[in-house]
């Protein structure tokens, strides 16, 4: 087994290593630059498109705002409070900048994703809308570049039981047995019951609670960032100065903080980006196809702000309070640093942020278990739909109960590896996703001229 973790090691260490990295960051960069910088030109209008978007207009299951939030169910988790704070803790305040830059990239990477995911999307033997790389692979690349379709499905059907599952359940059980003494079998069967309560209901019931508890949690989590940079308003322009200062220049040691390089800000700053918004790792664009749109470019827009909400607006405030609150050179590394940031500023912070993380988690599970099943459904049709949210299900508390060390492993590489066939499609089929958004902006300039 040591060995097999060993390999495992290694392979993680080149999927999420320089290489990977500049590969999400060169097509998100080639993707903007084609698309003339309009994600993030034209972010009023995804938010004025999202507003509209609370119902649904075309063909498709649950409304473009539902599909963004089913998204950030699964992304706004606990890289936007564990891995800011490892990313911090490892790059130094750097780091906060090259999420910032990963975000503003990624914005034209979920955006390529999603508008892919509409125009490439079928109708299964249900009548319910699938779509994602597997789909725009097959339907968009031909015969040739087939193969990336099932290796893609694969990669995401089993990660999903790794990153959007047991290992969530063992982070909400672990949380909540540390704060709150509550035992971890206790905590994995009331998410087993919660989860299945929602799950088995489809992507309609998925998104409906999407729709009204991310929105939630997520403002909640933002106003109680704020009242940290509130108290601590005297140092947030120090913390801006070294989140910019460290982007380029090492940080030095200091307090328990043992320094960073620059490549140490760049590496994190990144990797952590990346893992949090998942722009270019193919999730999202499975939660969009299944949205009631009436054109891939309208999604598309509405689909770049998950990168934006998430990483510019929740990593930010969590980064920002954990640099202003002077917590960063505590020693302290995840998600016990970002607790120490709001439990030195406000009562009870430590607790705030251990429900945060516990219910960013739950909808973590819920998103991933959409992805997941429509990878499996791409193998096995519809018939093994309700097998899969069954074993979903039961697959819960064995994750809030168990030591998941090489699962975590496992999952995080596959997590990587469902990138590649994603970003090759996306850099073969960006001349269609800059035609199609060409003509809508054509079209919308024709119409109120």
């Amino acid at each position: 087994m040591e060995t097999i973790s060993n390999i495992v090691g290694e392979i993680n260490s080149i999927v999420w290593g320089p290489l990977m990295l500049a590969l999400i960051l060169g097509i998100g960069f080639f993707l903007q630059a084609g698309l003339k910088f309009m994600p993030i030109l034209r972010i009023g209008t995804g938010f004025s498109l999202l507003w509209k978007g609370r119902e649904s207009s075309g063909e498709g299951e649950i409304s473009p705002f539902n599909a963004l939030m089913t998204s950030l169910s699964a992304t706004i988790g606990t890289g936007n409070i564990a891995g800011v704070a490892t990313a911090v803790f490892l790059g130094g305040p750097g780091a906060l900048f090259w999420m910032w830059m990963t975000a503003l990239v990624g914005m034209a990477t979920k955006y390529a994703e999603a508008v892919c995911a509409v125009k490439y999307r079928e109708v299964d033997e249900n009548g319910d809308h699938v779509g994602g790389p597997m789909y725009y692979i097959k339907n968009g690349l031909g015969k040739k570049w087939y193969w990336l379709a099932p290796a893609f499905a694969g990669f995401g059907a089993i990660a999903g039981f790794g990153i959007g599952n047991t290992v969530q359940a063992n982070g909400v059980a672990d949380v909540l047995h540390s704060n709150f003494g509550i035992p971890e079998l206790v905590t994995g069967v009331v998410l087993m019951v919660l989860t299945g309560a929602v799950i088995l209901g489809g992507i309609k019931r998925i998104g409906a609670v999407a729709g009204k508890l991310v929105p939630f949690m997520a403002i909640t989590y933002i106003l109680g960032g704020l009242a940290v940079l509130l108290i601590n308003a005297d140092a947030i322009p120090t913390a801006l100065s070294l989140v910019f200062t460290h982007a380029f220049t090492p940080a030095a040691a200091e307090g328990g903080f043992v320094g960073a390089a620059v490549w140490a800000a760049i590496r994190f700053g990144v990797a952590r980006g990346v893992f949090s918004n998942e722009a270019g790792l193919g999730s999202a664009p499975i939660a969009h196809a299944a949205a009631a749109t009436k054109s891939p470019v309208n999604q598309g827009l509405v689909a770049m702000l998950g990168t934006f909400i998430d990483t510019i607006i929740v990593c930010s405030i969590t980064g920002l309070a954990i640099i202003a609150s002077g917590a960063w050179t505590s020693g302290e590394s995840g998600a016990a640093l970002t607790s120490l940031a709001f439990d030195s500023s406000i009562p009870g912070g430590g607790y705030f942020v251990a429900i945060a993380l516990a219910i960013f988690a739950f909808t973590t599970i819920l998103g991933w278990s959409f992805y997941s099943e429509k990878c499996v459904e791409f193998f096995f049709g519809t018939k093994m739909i309700m097998p899969f949210r069954i074993l979903w299900c039961v697959a819960v508390p064995l994750g809030a109960s168990a030591n998941l060390g090489f699962i975590w492993l496992l999952a995080d590489t596959l997590n990587a590896l469902m990138a590649i066939p994603n970003l090759i499609a996306l850099a073969l089929l960006s001349p269609i996703v800059f035609k199609l958004t060409k003509e809508f902006f054509a079209e919308r300039a024709a119409a109120t001229a």
